[in-house]
């Protein structure tokens, strides 16, 4: 069966004011599949992960070059709602960030920013996204309680739930787990797992042992180039170049 296409980046170049932080990146994302970007810091796999969801349109002199496609949509037309693509396209970043509300209210909170009122399907909605995202079970007797008092996996896990309760068809993560201890990486890392049969995941990552844990495609990147990509298991076991071997085995970056 063949995969099916879900984004993808075209020749595109990105820039901070003069500085080029992408050069001429073409990759593409596929549903169901998790694609881990890798490389050293600031070599623009963060950068990159914006430019999908359009989160570097707020950074004042920045400057996209090249095209990106959801499904067949461009999504830097000039007619691209961006709130309405950032519904689809939903990001989990680094650190977790709960707003300063109720657990139920942090999850309803895309959906009410859309104009859903509907109490029982708010209610259903906040639900399912906990079980999603395996966290009800430990929150289900507190959800009027502040996700500020919960812990900082819980936190990262209400974050994923937020960002699936408006139902988005991808879902991008910025080193999720790199603030977390090694027992809620492991639960973070089984939910990706899980929420893949449903969504396209993107994950940017430092760890190389979580890329080839959590993902099916691995793109190599360094000072904004793609050297190499290709399934996980390939090329963290015969990559093609030299210089990938030198990385994923911890010779440099």
């Amino acid at each position: 069966m063949q995969d099916s296409l879900k984004m993808s980046a075209e020749d595109l170049n990105f820039y901070y004011g003069n500085f080029q932080a992408l050069h001429g990146i073409n990759l593409e994302f596929y549903e169901n599949q998790v694609t881990a970007l890798i490389g050293p810091s600031g070599c623009g796999k963060s950068t990159l992960l914006r430019c999908l969801n359009r989160m570097n349109d707020l950074i004042s002199y920045s400057r996209v070059e090249g095209k990106v496609f959801l499904d067949d949509e461009e999504i830097y037309d000039p007619d691209v709602d961006v709130v309405a693509l950032r519904r689809h396209v939903g990001m989990v970043f680094q650190k977790p960030n709960p707003f300063p509300k109720t657990i139920f209210e942090n999850v309803a909170y895309g959906l009410r920013v859309n104009g859903i009122k509907d109490k029982s399907f708010l209610a259903e909605r906040v639900e399912t996204s906990l079980k999603q995202a395996a966290l009800w079970d430990e929150v289900k007797e507190r959800l009027h309680d502040s996700a500020l008092g919960l812990s900082g996996g819980q936190q990262q896990r209400l974050c994923i739930a937020r960002a699936m309760a408006v139902e988005p068809e991808v879902l991008l993560m910025d080193e999720p787990a790199s603030a977390l201890d090694p027992l809620a990486t492991q639960k973070i890392e089984e939910l990706i797992h899980d929420l893949k049969k449903r969504y396209t995941i993107i994950i940017v990552t430092h760890n190389m042992q979580q890329a080839a844990r959590v993902s099916d495609i691995t793109a190599f990147f360094y000072l904004g180039e793609i050297i190499e990509v290709d399934k996980t298991e390939t090329l963290f076991t015969r990559p093609k170049l030299e210089q990938t071997s030198d990385y994923i085995t911890g010779r440099f970056g």
